[in-house]
Order: structure tokens, then sequence, then C-alpha cells
């Protein structure tokens, strides 16, 4: 059976939620998603449709809006754009088993329809049209979609066609490709092309994705790798991704990241990476796991840019956090400069199956139970009552950021 694919996206997902949650038209309501509190340097998670047709970017900083009478500024609510998110991919689950389905993002997935066409007796158009309407009759959210033989085409589909004119579907075939995609310049408005990418390619004289699918495909691998090859099946309307293929990582790793709302001295980012460690290895540890490689990376404010990012085995596997916490300060102090900071951002690797324990020889086992079970009781603490139950003294100083993240999504409210 030929493969017939699909990809739904929900049109300025956040802007047009928080219109419908208002009870206003997002086609004539200048709304945009950030938190005004923030100031004028806070990102613009979403602008609504009446914004983006006077060009208003998608992403931007507040103080780059428009200077709109009436203009709303929506305080992000990331709870309820999962809740929201959710509802759309069970309206997706009436229609197509789970195994057909793969989430791309909040507002993104995409669809294995091949299995599903002679059931209900519809061309692919038919299905994604009333899985649409479905959307919009239970959200209230308007979807756009694309329809492809693969998952390549039905992506390109969608971000250079269906996403753009009303009824918001489009359909290609791999037959469309030289008449459709070969045109596309420049190159990076094609999914899977970066700025970087097309510039290298710009210095070899491609600037099309036509001129892309012709050129030598031996040559491109020579000189951008194993991407050069893939670049050009993209090109040419490849792609052998099978939905039903889950991926899954050949290794997993936890990781925390934070932008400070002001600059911060290297006392004060100390602060935060113990905060961080606190909250990641609570995490590991609710996860069932150990990691034997920490790292931590810094970013310094900008004016003074660059920053630093390291790593170190441990001695073996752990989740403990005094024994983790003590080699991410032993990392911050030796490559840390006195400048200021706004960036942090910790990562545990090499991670194993918490059901094992290596003794080790230079360490008090009893004293390593002792703190083991200080830190179940703790989490047990947490997760009955909320991460601020137990909180270290120093997270009451005004440096502290853990309260406030805490109470947030993702960086941002609830």
């Amino acid at each position: 059976m030929d493969s017939k694919i699909a990809v739904i996206d929900l049109k300025a997902f956040y802007s047009f939620v928080e219109c419908v949650e208002r009870g206003l038209n997002p086609l004539t309501t200048p709304l945009a998603v950030c938190d005004a509190s923030r100031g004028d340097g806070t990102i613009v998670l979403s602008v609504s449709p009446y914004l983006k047709e006077m060009g208003v970017p998608s992403r931007c900083r507040k103080r780059e809006l428009p200077d709109i009478p009436g203009m709303i500024f929506a305080t992000p609510r990331m709870e309820l754009y999962i809740k929201k998110s959710a509802e759309v991919v069970s309206i997706v689950l009436d229609y197509v088993g789970e195994d057909d389905i793969h989430i791309y993002s909040i507002d993104e997935l995409f669809i294995n329809l091949s299995p599903y066409l002679k059931m209900y007796k519809m061309t692919p158009y038919e299905l994604v049209n009333t899985i649409k309407e479905k959307i919009f009759e239970k959200t209230r959210l308007v979807s756009t979609a694309g329809i492809g033989d693969n998952m390549l085409l039905a992506k390109l589909a969608l971000d250079l066609d269906g996403k753009k004119n009303p009824p918001y579907i489009s359909v290609w075939t791999k037959e469309d490709v030289p008449t459709k995609l070969w045109p596309v310049t420049p190159l990076s408005k094609m999914w899977g092309i970066s700025t970087n990418f097309e510039r290298r390619l710009n210095k070899y004289g491609i600037f099309t994705v036509g001129q892309l699918a012709n050129a030598d495909k031996n040559f491109l691998k020579k000189e951008l790798g194993v991407i050069g090859e893939q670049l050009w099946e993209h090109a040419n309307g490849i792609d052998n991704t099978n939905i039903r293929e889950k991926y899954v990582p050949e290794s997993t790793s936890l990781s925390l990241g934070q932008v400070l709302f002001r600059d911060y001295n290297k006392d004060e980012a100390k602060l935060i990476v113990k905060e961080m460690c606190d909250d990641l290895t609570s995490r590991l540890r609710e996860k069932g796991f150990k990691t034997g490689c920490v790292s931590v990376s810094i970013g310094y404010s900008m004016g003074v840019y660059g920053g630093f990012s390291r790593q170190a085995k441990l001695e073996s596997p752990t989740n403990d956090t005094h024994i983790i916490l003590k080699e991410l300060n032993r990392i911050y102090d030796k490559y840390i400069e006195d400048l200021p900071i706004r960036r942090v951002y910790l990562s545990y690797g090499m991670l194993t199956d918490s059901e094992y324990t290596q003794l080790s020889l230079f360490e008090d086992n009893e004293e390593s139970l002792e703190r083991e079970n200080l830190d179940k009781v703790m989490d047990e603490v947490k997760k009955k009552f909320g991460k601020n139950a137990v909180l270290r003294g120093s997270s009451l100083t005004e440096a502290s950021t853990a309260k406030e993240r805490h109470s947030q999504i993702g960086g941002h409210k609830r």
C-alpha cells in the first residue's frame, strides 16, 4: 500500500488558545503571549493571526511589537496549553491508533493515514479535513495540515503551502517535487536546512532546492558529511522514515537550565547551581537513575559574552545530592571568572539503573546510607506537599530563583 502521511499543526497555538479563552476573535485581536512584567526584553512566545498579518514575527522581543491601541499581553499559561494539546491528541486518537501518531511538538503531530483510508472509505484529504473540523468543533482551535507520500513531503507541504491559505490543507506527492519543491529559495525556507548550511551550500553555487537535488551526492557527502547526503535525499523528496518505528536514544541524559533576569556575580550564581542540583538530582532519583557524568555550562552577560561548558566523570554512578553537588562545585570553582552571569545549565549523563549500588572504598558507607535516606524523605515530602515544602535556607535569599522556578513550567508561569 502506498504510504500517506499527514502532519497537523495548530495555528498560532498559544495566542489562539488565549483568544478562545477570552471569547475573542484571533483574526481581529492584537494579542501577544508574553509576560509583560519581565520588561521589554522578554520573549514573545506567540502573536495572534491579526498581528501576523501586520508582519509581526511569531518570535520576537516585547520591545519589537508595534504600538497598537488595545494591545493585549497574555501571560503564558503553560499548564493550559499542555491541557489543550492533550485534548487535540485525544481527538486524533478517536480516528487512528497510538502507533500511527508521532508527536512532533506541543502544537504539531504526524499521522499515518494509510491503514485507515479503506476503513473510513475516505481519501487522505477527506480524512484529514474531518479531523481538522472535529478539532475546531471541540476546541475552537484552527489547524493547518500537510499531506504527503512520506513524513518529509507532508512537512514540506505544510510549511511551504498548507499554512498559507484556507482551507489550510496541502497535498504533495513525489511527482510534485520538481514543480513545487525545486524552485524554493533561499534554501533555509526548506525544513531541515539551517542558515549555516545555506551559507555553506551557497559557496558551492547552490541557491535553490533544485540545484541541491541535482548536485553530485558524493561531493555533498565529502564536503558536508552524512548530512550532505541526507540533504540531497530530502531535496529529491526521499524519506524512508517509518512513523511506527519509535526513536529510542542510544544514551540518555537529564538536564536543567535557566536564563537569569539580571546579572549575577559568581557567588550568587553558585547558589543557583546548588538549587538546580537539588532539583535535577531529585528528578534523577524519581526516574530511577544514577549518573556517571555531570556537566556545568555558564553563559556570561551580553556585552561580555563567552562562558564555559565542562564535564567530569564520577568515581562511580550515583544519585547522591551531596556527591554530585561537590563535583559540580569543583567544576564551577575551577572555570568560573569574575564576570556577570546570565545563563546556568546543568546536565547529567551516562545514566544507569539505580537498582545497583557500587560501594566505595574511600567513603563511610554508613554516612552514605544516612544521606540516601535523607534524600528519600525529602523527595517524598516534596512529592506530597510541593517542591517548595522543603528548601535550603539559602533559597530564602534575594538571589534565589528556586521558589519562583518551582511554580513554572518550562520557565513560564503555569
